[in-house]
């Protein structure tokens, strides 16, 4: 059975582009995209062509025939909600992100990549635990306003594999467990996992600050803010998802950077490293809640997950509820394979998208 898959992550910056057979990764390419280069492109949607022929042409340079592909998979972008698990790429998906999409995010031309690939290579295109998964419970999505919906947005991919690894290493089922997943990257995201479903989740506007995002702020603050004429929408918007948090403190989000000046004394550092951590802590508190208390384990992942120092003192605060599992690093490419893998192998089935 071929099982060789081409896996295509856009970002901001870049364009990862990775080759899995089975489960082993045989190559992995990261194109970065200069803002000179970018600033051509009024939209992301006008990105696709000259995103797509770099594709092509490291698929070239690696001498990886279309032909020789069994399913080419990208990271879902923001689809109106949608479940876990995978969704087959047709017009009508593209279609959704392109004209209609919740927000907008490089991953949003992904899908239409992935599919112009696969008709030329004769097979599916998928996309896997879309940024817009949305299981949510109705209690946990109401709140003090009527026409104000929580959404849930976060870092599905990266925290449901890892969910999924834990289980499988702990001999659990993951549709009988209940694991809390906090992503530690540029944005903090927590999301519990219940029975199968992401059921509640912490997202990074309105929990734990983190090296880029400012997270949850008192209310009337921002109202003031809003209307200060410091600030325009966009620059507002920035200033809160992208040079808030760690970069606002300090002009940095390098957390080894930040944690030389903590071992150098520095208190202010070692002040605002510790809320982090606690407010982190504080996330999966509230999570556990949902659970009542019942929780198989408690897991940290995503790039500050490497660091020494940073999981640990997290687990200080919140391991009384649960064993403290770090599972580092950002796998997401290793996330889209293994669920094309098992839509492959027939485990799964990929839904349509019709929303």
């Amino acid at each position: 059975m071929n099982e060789r898959i081409l896996v295509i992550n856009p970002g901001s910056t870049s364009t990862k582009l990775a080759l899995f057979v089975e489960d082993r990764q045989e190559w992995k390419e990261s194109i970065s995209h200069t803002a000179a280069e970018l600033s051509r492109f009024p939209t992301i949607n006008d990105q696709l062509e000259f995103r797509r022929d770099l594709v092509l042409a490291a698929l070239e340079e690696h001498n990886e025939p279309l032909s020789g592909l069994a399913a080419v998979v990208s990271r879902g972008g923001n689809l109106p909600p949608v479940h876990t698990g995978a969704y087959l790429v047709d017009e009508y998906l593209c279609e959704a992100l392109r004209d209609r999409p919740v927000d907008q995010h490089a991953a949003n031309i992904g899908a239409a990549i992935a599919l112009q690939l696969a008709e030329k290579a004769g097979v599916h295109a998928y996309i896997y635990d879309a940024l817009t998964v949305d299981e949510m419970d109705p209690v946990n999505t109401v709140t003090g306003l009527r026409g104000v919906r929580r959404p849930a947005r976060g870092h599905n991919l990266n925290t449901r594999a890892a969910a999924l690894h834990y289980c499988a290493e702990n001999g659990k089922d993951y549709n009988s467990s209940t694991v809390i997943v906090a992503h530690l990257g540029g944005g903090i995201t927590v999301n519990l996992h219940k029975n199968g479903r992401m059921c509640d989740v912490v997202m990074d506007e309105e929990g734990p600050f983190s090296p880029e995002r400012a997270g949850g702020l008192p209310v009337y603050s921002v109202v003031d803010m809003c209307f200060s004429g410091e600030y325009d929408k966009k620059s507002l918007m920035k200033h809160l998802q992208r040079a808030g948090g760690l970069l606002d403190w300090f002009g940095t989000g390098d957390l080894q950077e930040l944690e030389v000046l903590m071992d150098e004394g520095d208190e202010e550092v070692a002040l605002v490293y510790e809320a982090m951590a606690l407010n982190t802590a504080k996330a999966i508190g509230r999570l556990a809640v949902t659970a009542k208390g019942s929780v198989d384990a408690i897991v940290l992942t995503g790039g500050m997950a490497c660091s020494s120092l940073l999981p640990g003192k997290i687990a200080e605060y919140c391991g009384w509820i649960a064993p403290v599992v770090i599972i580092p690093g950002e796998n997401e490419m290793n996330a889209l394979a293994e669920g094309t893998l098992r839509v492959l192998r027939g485990e799964e089935t990929a839904d349509l998208f019709r929303g």
